[in-house]
């Protein structure tokens, strides 16, 4: 993937939290042809059934989400929507801080708290983005990072319901990631479902540039979105430098034996 592709995925998943970053990674990966086309994959032997979910979560979108995102930002103004997403944005960095300490990760760890600190009290409870202002980085981390960090393997591919793509370990991760979901643990049930709906709608909001790019660019959609996400998270596990990935598609080389001296 080149350098301008990075930069875009960059751009559009700015922001957007993980199964969004994979519809973003999707369309770049369709534009600068990276992917694979359908087929048997050893990463992803759910594949039948995962295209069948696939197809539902596409279907609920184009009659639910889609229609509600796009009326979301036609209506509702820019520093509104702003705001908002950098309110949700703060409530992730307070979880990215205890994956952080988990992962044993100082810098990133200090970074995340004050984050944290800063938008939550002079950021009108993180509505307004005080700490990038200031030059302080955010370090996304969640609890299938910290199992990948301390060596558990990714497992098979997997798409979840609504949810979208994911593996068997970010799956397993998902109870404890709940639990570090402020939203998700709030008493008042009103209350609660109206933040989740709301970040369901705005986190769709920032996506339909990048959903229309990949409509037009990919041949086909699902390959796209699961080598992206798979590759995504690899990146997201080892901080952008994995190691070399294993050969799926070739035996390994084995050289060849030596014969006997040639006769003088």
């Amino acid at each position: 993937m080149n350098a301008d592709a990075m930069e875009f995925a960059r751009r559009m998943a700015a922001g957007v939290p993980r199964w969004g970053l994979t519809l973003a990674c999707a369309a770049v990966v369709g534009l600068s042809g990276c992917a694979s086309g359908p087929g048997a994959d050893p990463r992803d032997p759910l594949e039948p059934f995962n295209r069948d979910v696939t197809r539902f979560n596409d279907a609920v979108d184009k009659a639910v989400l889609k229609p509600v995102a796009t009326a979301y930002q036609d209506v509702v103004p820019s520093p509104v929507r702003t705001g908002v997403g950098n309110f949700f944005g703060n409530l992730g960095d307070a979880w990215s801080f205890v994956n952080n300490v988990l992962q044993f990760r100082p810098e990133a760890a200090v970074d995340s708290f004050m984050r944290v600190s800063l938008n939550t009290f002079f950021g009108m409870a993180g509505v307004l983005d005080i700490a990038s202002e200031a030059g302080i980085d955010r370090h996304k981390e969640d609890f299938g990072q910290t199992l990948g960090r301390w060596g558990m393997p990714p497992g098979p591919y997997l798409v979840l319901p609504l949810l979208g793509p994911s593996t068997f370990r970010d799956t397993a991760a998902l109870p404890v990631d709940r639990v570090g979901n402020v939203v998700s643990t709030l008493d008042h049930v009103p209350t609660r479902n109206s933040l989740i709906a709301l970040r369901a709608v705005d986190t769709r909001a920032h996506l339909l540039r990048t959903v229309q790019v990949l409509e037009q660019a990919a041949l086909d959609p699902y390959s796209f979105n699961r080598d992206a996400f798979l590759q995504k998270r690899r990146n997201d596990v080892y901080d952008g430098a994995p190691p070399e990935e294993e050969r799926w598609d070739e035996p390994e080389e084995v050289a060849p034996a030596e014969g006997p001296p040639a006769a003088k």
